[in-house]
């Protein structure tokens, strides 16, 4: 076993990974940018190295930055969690030139896997069942076409060097196939930089399950199925293990062919076999296909940990350090069903569009593994995923560990930035998910029952109110004036809705609060809050500008300054304005343009994620206050538009 290792990572990838060197007792080296330099990560390590800047190319991107860590600190190994470096083989080549160890397969065996049309064929040779399609070197776009006429409508146009959706297009009929193949290419190569494309047959009721496999770079074991179907943008949003609906003959056949999969390619240390399954007759044998396999640990991989007991990330320091694997398949068994959802600060109401903040407030569950890279106090950073947690659940069932999973959501806490939360419960809750009736198109059908706005009671406005107004303690005497009981007047702002609430003392703690034409009890006493002489299970937040009152589901009030509304009175209508702090990639207009409601003005990247912002009302372009290029932070004036 090595005695110190690095993490060439971040956020909870980093910390999950100190957390098993500590039980081993492995030293550990975390490298951080200088946004990262107070992150938790950096301060559970034993040790930590800047890799300086602030964007992934200018820090954790920096392979020999990283390398010349790993050697001034003394480590052994690299690992790389997921994501940045750890699918690259130029990085894990150099790391073995360097004399150090690389946690994970080796680079030809990530090559092997690398491109989408190199890997199928691969697989095909292997005896793993694959999609029907076209992977040929021809991209002559007439041959294009008529490998797709071959395939049968609909078809869908991939990226070989794709991933995350991007370079991505269904195509029903012969007539839209020119202009989804123009789009696939052109996006590809931007996000690639390779416009190649292969065809696949479209499956009509698909789901996503994959295999994890474990090799030693001679043989492999699989440790069974997750399902990870529950997507929005080709984004895994809930996650289980075992796959609903899995039949004994089923199983055993996906994971005889993920081994095949990661035997045919020497594979050594953690990986993912993905499969794309049609459901339409349930879960059979014949009608499972693979998609591509990842070459590293995945995000989801704590589910498999629930239900095999088995600690995946000591499992890559003991292969990787030289010792056999430490189980084999006859070994490996299943125990309950788990569930892991992913926390994100986003806005689920508003096309999920990332956020940033400071975490006011954070609190996880008892009886729920929570896995996070932040703690109250941290910043939500726009240059870097805005994961907050992953939460999982595990129960003798896949009821009881659906109810855990709800449980869990219901008594998570954050304040301080717009979550995913409630779209979270939202779909735990949601009656085809709870039957095990999932499919990868189940939120897109949904979206918008499961992103709305429900309005808080008036209740829930009451209970803010007395937050907005520091009124949150034991008091023990609220004062009086004139021998009459003080009067506060609370403004708050619920989505833009104003909420103005009259609070009056009445001693003790007690307040009788009139909001929205109610009128409420609100109490604070030793064992929590009371509502109109009832005990809830609330808590309130408050932080700056805002406060949350966490009751079921979080609801967040801003707080107006008056002073920022009043200066605000005079903004104009027609302002463009950034969401949120990001890089302006393209401007489309200049000064003088006409345009119309709902044209592109300029893309704004962020969080890993491109924005196009779009003309609220026809117009005239009076300004163009930005360029290619600006790093803006949010609420900066981008362009003026007149009526």
């Amino acid at each position: 076993m090595f005695a110190k290792i690095l993490i060439a990572n971040r956020g909870e990838i980093a910390c999950r990974v100190i957390d098993t060197c500590r039980r081993l007792g492995v030293s550990t080296v975390a490298v951080h940018s200088d946004v990262d330099r107070d992150a938790r990560h950096v301060a559970m390590a034993d040790e930590a190295v800047s890799l300086g800047g602030a964007a992934p190319a200018e820090s954790y991107l920096r392979g020999d930055a990283i390398i010349a860590a790993a050697h001034a600190t003394g480590a052994q190994a690299i690992h790389p969690g997921y994501g940045f470096l750890s699918e690259n083989p130029d990085f894990v080549e150099a790391v073995t030139a360097a004399g150090l160890t690389f946690i994970g397969p080796s680079a030809d065996a990530i090559r092997a896997m690398g491109l989408k049309d190199a890997a199928k064929k691969a697989m095909e040779e292997a005896g793993v069942p694959v999609v029907p399609g076209y992977h040929g070197v021809d991209q002559a776009d007439v041959r294009l076409a008529q490998e797709a006429a071959k395939i049968g409508w609909p078809v869908l146009i991939k990226a070989v060097a794709g991933g995350g959706g991007k370079g991505m297009r269904r195509v029903d009929a012969e007539a839209d196939f020119a202009d989804a193949l123009n789009a696939a290419r052109s996006e590809a190569a931007k996000a690639f930089g390779n416009e190649a494309v292969l065809i696949e047959k479209f499956v009509a009721t698909p789901r996503h399950i994959e295999v994890q496999v474990f090799g030693d770079g001679t043989r492999a074991v699989h440790l069974f199925e997750r399902d990870c179907s529950l997507q929005r943008r080709h984004q895994k949003v809930i996650e289980e293990a075992p796959a609903p609906g899995m039949t004994p003959e089923m199983r055993d056949a996906m994971g005889q062919a993920a081994v095949r999969a990661a035997e045919a390619i020497g594979y050594s240390g953690a990986g993912t076999v993905e499969f794309i399954v049609d459901a339409t007759d349930g879960l059979r044998p014949d009608r499972f296909f693979f998609m591509e396999m990842n070459t590293r640990l995945q995000v989801e991989h704590p589910v498999t940990e629930a239900i095999t007991g088995i600690d995946l990330v000591e499992w890559q320091l003991r292969v990787a350090a030289g010792e056999d694997l430490p189980a084999r398949q006859e070994d490996l068994s299943i125990t309950g069903h788990s569930f892991e959802a992913r926390l994100y600060a986003e806005d689920a109401a508003n096309g999920f569009l990332p956020q940033t903040g400071t975490l006011t407030h954070l609190r996880f569950p008892e009886g729920a593994r929570a896995e996070t890279g932040v703690r109250a106090g941290d910043v939500i950073s726009p240059w870097y995923d805005p994961m907050i947690a992953k939460l999982i659940v595990h129960g003798p069932t896949r009821r009881a560990a659906l109810r855990a999973l709800d449980r869990a959501l219901s008594q998570t806490q954050v304040a301080g930035t717009v979550t995913n939360l409630a779209f979270l419960r939202a779909l735990a809750g949601h009656e085809g998910f709870a039957a095990g009736e999932v499919d990868t198109g189940l939120i897109d059908r949904d979206v918008a029952a499961l992103t709305a706005r429900m309005d808080p009671p008036t209740s829930v406005r009451a209970l803010a109110a007395v937050g907005a107004l520091g009124l949150t303690g034991n008091v023990a005497a609220e004062g009086f004036h004139l021998w009459a009981p003080l009067v506060w007047t609370a403004r708050l702002s619920w989505r833009g809705e104003d909420v103005s609430a009259r609070v009056t003392g009445l001693g003790g703690g007690c307040y009788a609060v009139e909001v929205d034409e109610a009128r409420h009890e609100i109490a604070r006493a030793a064992d929590g809050w009371r509502v109109d002489g009832a005990r809830v299970a609330a808590e309130v937040a408050a932080g700056e500008g805002s406060v949350t009152v966490f009751w079921g589901d979080a609801h967040t009030f801003e707080v107006p300054d008056p002073l920022s509304v009043a200066s605000a009175a005079g903004a104009s209508d027609g302002v463009v304005v950034a969401p949120m702090p990001g890089l302006v990639k393209a401007v489309f207009v200049e000064a003088g343009a006409e345009v119309a409601t709902g044209d592109r003005l300029a893309v704004l990247e962020a969080m890993k994620m491109e924005h196009t912002l779009r003309a609220p009302h026809d117009g005239v372009v009076a300004e163009v206050l930005t360029e290619a290029g600006a790093q803006v932070e949010a609420g900066a004036a981008l362009i003026r538009l007149d009526v």
